[in-house]
C-alpha cells in the first residue's frame, strides 16, 4: 500500500482522525501500524468518554466541562499556598486569558478564591473555596466508586508502566504536531 501523501497528513491532523493508509516505516510491518492506528482510535474513545464524564460532573456544579477541569486542576496542584494560572494552564493545556476569564466566573459563582501573591504582586493565587471543596466531598463516594469500576484492572506496576508510555506518547504527540504546523 502506498505511503500516504503530504495532503493526507494535513488532512488528518486538522482532524485528529488517524490516517486511513498504511505509510511505510521503520518500526514495523503494517500490521503493526494497524495496532497503533486502532491504539490512536482507543485514545479518541476514551477521550470522548472523559470529556462528556467531565461534563456530567460540571452539571452538577452548574458549570461548564473546561471550568470543571480547571477546578479539578486547582484541587490537585494546590498545595495550600493557592496555585497561579500559568501552573493551571499548563495543567489543562489552556492558554492563560483563557484560565483567567473562567477563574473569574468560577470565583463570582463561589467556587474559588482568588488572591494576590504575596511575594510577585503580578501572580494571582488560586485555591478551592470551601463551599467546592464541600461539594466535592459530597461527590467523594460516588466519584470514588466510579474510579474503582474503571481503574480497578490494573496494579500499581503495571499504571507505572501505562503512565510511563502515555507520557512518551503525549511528549512525541507534541513534536508531531509542532512538525505538521511546520509543514502547512
Amino acid at each position: 500500500m502506498p505511503a500516504a501523501s503530504k495532503r493526507d497528513m494535513k488532512n488528518a491532523a486538522k482532524s485528529g482522525a488517524p490516517l486511513a493508509s498504511t505509510p511505510r516505516s521503520r518500526a514495523g510491518s503494517q500490521n503493526s501500524y494497524a495496532v497503533c492506528q486502532q491504539i490512536v482510535w482507543d485514545l479518541v474513545s476514551i477521550s470522548n468518554h472523559l470529556e462528556e464524564m467531565r461534563r456530567c460532573w460540571a452539571r452538577l456544579f452548574g458549570i461548564s466541562g473546561p471550568q470543571w477541569l480547571i477546578l479539578m486542576a486547582i484541587s490537585e496542584l494546590d498545595q495550600g499556598a493557592g496555585v497561579s494560572v500559568v501552573e493551571v494552564s499548563g495543567k489543562v493545556h489552556a492558554v492563560p486569558t483563557f484560565v483567567t476569564k473562567n477563574t473569574k466566573i468560577l470565583e463570582r459563582m463561589g467556587f474559588l478564591r482568588r488572591v494576590g501573591s504575596p511575594t510577585d504582586a503580578r501572580v494571582v493565587l488560586m485555591s478551592l473555596s470551601d463551599e467546592a471543596r464541600k461539594k466535592l466531598t459530597e461527590m467523594s463516594e460516588r466519584w470514588d466508586a466510579l474510579h474503582e469500576f474503571m481503574f480497578s484492572d490494573f496494579d500499581a506496576s503495571a499504571w507505572r508502566d501505562v503512565k510511563l508510555k502515555l507520557e512518551l506518547l503525549k511528549k512525541r504527540s507534541k513534536i508531531a504536531t509542532q512538525r505538521i504546523n511546520e509543514d502547512l
